[in-house]
């Protein structure tokens, strides 16, 4: 399993600290483009930032808005920051200054948020906690877990990781290496799931499935030349569902570690579905229709 990784030595401010909210004049230039440090990231855009804001796990350092997005979200913010407790205010900043510190391109949406990366989760926590019969899904009465197997895209990871929370999926894994780090691309892509769905990372994904077989999941691997669609028969109530990098598909050594390979109903011309699309869809199938 993955090693938890050494927390960066700068800490929060107190909980007693004074509360304060946005504030109008500018950092000093040098403060303001002061690039993240080793363990550190910049988030942005909207619900990206504004979950990591909602969420007590996530350790802040700095946040910064532009005048726009201050006159439309600032009592949103002020009252995130106030909950949070830690002596964290906003900084107003420049577009210009925000495109400086984020990656070509980025949709910042005026919002800015230097972070520490989560803390990593251990595969053998989060069986222990869905062994708790509270975190079943009283609708599905089903817990699914996602494997990407060397989906290295940030864009791809992040929004299988929106369909999964919003399907209900209890978490998504991914190998040590050859899997899309945690990244500002990727938590835009995820639109603030990143902030409630755990993913997870574990050394050997051969051996994790193994466990997960030991611990009573049915391991079903999606590829097109899949047995059966995904849709026919019951997987049961504890499944894993595998999926492989766009273009290359599953490995060989991942295939054999799966009990079943299944495929999406797809006709037509177009017979792939890219691997976003596709994990929605069959996240659909195993969760969504059951709720329905």
């Amino acid at each position: 399993m993955a090693k938890r990784k050494t927390r960066h030595a700068n800490r929060d401010q107190p909980a007693g600290a004074k509360r304060r909210g946005t504030r109008a004049p500018a950092p000093p230039p040098r403060m303001v483009e002061r690039a993240a440090g080793p363990q550190e990231l910049w988030l942005y855009g909207s619900h990206a930032v504004l979950e990591a804001l909602a969420n007590p796990g996530r350790r802040i350092r700095r946040l910064l808005v532009t005048g726009e997005t201050a006159a439309k979200q600032g009592a949103r913010l002020e009252s995130l920051l106030a909950e949070r407790g830690n002596g964290v205010m906003a900084e107003r900043a420049t577009r210009e200054i925000l495109g400086q510190l984020l990656p070509p391109g980025a949709v910042h949406q005026g919002l800015a948020l230097q972070t520490e990366p989560l803390a990593e989760r251990h595969l053998d926590e989060l069986l222990a906690a869905l062994s708790d019969p509270a975190a079943a899904d009283e609708a599905a009465g089903r817990r699914v877990l996602l494997a990407l197997d060397q989906v290295t895209d940030p864009q791809n990871v992040g929004a299988i990781l929106r369909s999964a929370a919003a399907f209900g999926a209890a978490a998504v894994l991914a190998p040590g290496r050859h899997a899309a780090p945690e990244s500002g691309a990727l938590a835009k892509a995820a639109s603030g799931a990143l902030e409630h769905l755990p993913y997870l990372k574990v050394g050997n994904l051969a051996q994790a499935l193994d466990h997960l077989k030991e611990s009573g999941f049915w391991i079903v691997g999606l590829a097109a030349e899949g047995a059966r669609p995904i849709g026919d028969g019951d997987l049961g109530d504890r499944v894993v569902l595998v999926m492989g990098a766009e273009g290359s598909g599953l490995r060989r050594l991942t295939r054999e570690h799966c009990d079943l390979l299944v495929r999406l109903p797809t006709q037509g011309p177009i017979g792939q579905l890219n691997v976003s699309s596709a994990a929605a869809v069959a996240l659909y199938e195993l969760l969504g229709r059951r709720r329905g």
